[in-house]
């Protein structure tokens, strides 16, 4: 059954074990009728919460359910936001139902969506491993409509289809109701640079409170705006940032010779507002990934949050965002960012070492 709601669940390092996130994403696999579309960026579980997944969607195809899922592969770019994907090929093939991996280069298949009985749609920054579900600040949204889930649908043919993350993202953001809900759907990179204008203008247009959870921060529209928030003082601003991912970006505006002007607004950000950072570990191939991987801004009453890190790369990348007009969901993830910013110290803007 199709509810007309939109829901959120937060998840926080060490808050949750992943085979309680496995058991949440089974039972929305179960639910399933006629049709899963799954967009994964990085699909790649341990043993016990695969066995666990991959038998719901086994099953949900041996039911008669029409299963397709989408996977990033062979991204070799030197950005070090969003972290390479490790896509276990292994197990999405043995799931025996239609699978296509897209090609992230240059640029990435980045969503982390399901699409069920084209009614429902599961979205958020979540990706489907271990680490995202135990170890990440991540977010899972779900919302009932089948507006939504067609616009999610029309998103997910222009890949299945192209095979390319180019063309795709070719999606209206048209605003759709659900329930008492306004909610507008956004996709890149065929609305990339208008999405970050759209989340500058909102920020701008604030008056009591931004809340900002992201990896980095560095579109151009965001970054310029908020330094100007920063900068008039007139609206509590605070956020939290992944501070390892920072240091990496400041460290290649410095030496590319080509976005260094970006580093003075960045400084503004960060100093004169409420900020925090995540030390998190480096990425590697066998460490813990244990980002601050959450990508969530609010503006008053007004919520942005999916795939989309506030990146000038995101806009180029398949990235899909849920613009919602909910106070009590705004107060609720205003709230889940100021307690992760809570955990973690000042953000400090040095550089990494190479």
């Amino acid at each position: 059954m199709n509810d007309a709601t939109v829901t959120a669940r937060t998840l926080t390092d060490g808050g949750q074990e992943p085979l309680e996130i496995a058991r949440v994403v089974a039972e929305f696999v179960g639910g399933a009728r006629r049709s899963l579309d799954l967009a994964i960026y990085d699909f790649k579980l341990l043993p016990e919460t695969a066995a666990l997944v991959g038998e719901a969607i086994r099953e949900a195809a041996r039911r008669g359910v029409g299963v397709r899922i989408l996977y990033n592969v062979d991204h070799r770019n030197p950005i070090p936001v969003p972290p390479p994907p490790e896509p276990d090929a292994v197990l999405i093939g043995s799931l025996e139902v239609p699978a296509k991996a897209i090609a992230g280069v240059p640029d990435l298949m980045h969503h982390k969506f399901v699409v069920r009985d084209a009614e429902t749609v599961w979205t958020g920054s979540t990706n489907w491993t271990d680490d995202s579900w135990s170890r990440e600040e991540n977010v899972i949204v779900v919302a009932g409509s089948k507006e939504l889930a067609h616009a999610y649908t029309l998103s997910f043919e222009q890949l299945w289809d192209g095979g390319s993350v180019e063309q795709s993202g070719r999606v209206e953001p048209r605003p759709v109701e659900i329930g008492s809900t306004e909610v507008r759907p956004w996709f890149t990179p065929g609305h990339g640079e208008e999405l970050s204008h759209r989340i500058a203008k909102a920020i701008g247009r604030a008056k009591r409170r931004v809340r900002v959870c992201s990896p980095v921060i560095t579109a151009a529209p965001v970054l310029a705006t908020l330094a100007q928030v920063a900068s008039d003082g007139k609206v509590d601003l605070a956020g939290v940032v992944d501070a390892t991912q920072i240091r990496q970006v400041i460290y290649q505006w410095q030496t590319n010779g080509v976005t260094g002007w970006k580093i003075p607004l960045l400084r503004t950000v960060i100093e004169r507002a409420s900020f925090s950072g995540k030390d998190s570990i480096p990425w590697e191939p066998q460490s813990v990934h244990n980002f601050m991987h959450a990508k969530i801004t609010v503006a008053d009453d007004v919520v942005f949050t999916g795939s989309f890190n506030l990146s000038h790369s995101g806009e180029r990348n398949a990235e899909d965002v849920l613009e919602i007009h909910d106070g009590r969901l705004a107060d609720e993830l205003a709230g889940f960012i100021d307690g992760v910013r809570g955990r973690y110290g000042p953000v400090s803007l040095e550089p990494l070492p190479r």
